[in-house]
């Protein structure tokens, strides 16, 4: 998923994110022009998983 489509879907996948990990913060979603792996890193660390996980998890919502 590039960057442009999860900005443009980011306010729906952010809900079935929280919906699904109750643990998530709206700063652990933050999403900001050019922070797309600083979010992916928060969310590596909170989730527990690989890069990868986060990346399918995401594509998948």
């Amino acid at each position: 998923m590039d960057t442009s489509e999860l900005k443009g879907k980011w306010n729906e996948q952010k809900a079935k994110l929280k919906q699904k990990f109750a643990e998530l913060t709206d700063d652990d979603l933050m999403f900001a022009e050019g922070k797309k792996d600083e979010m992916l890193a928060k969310l590596q660390i909170k989730l527990g998983k690989s890069k990868e996980e986060v990346r399918d998890l995401l594509d998948t919502l």
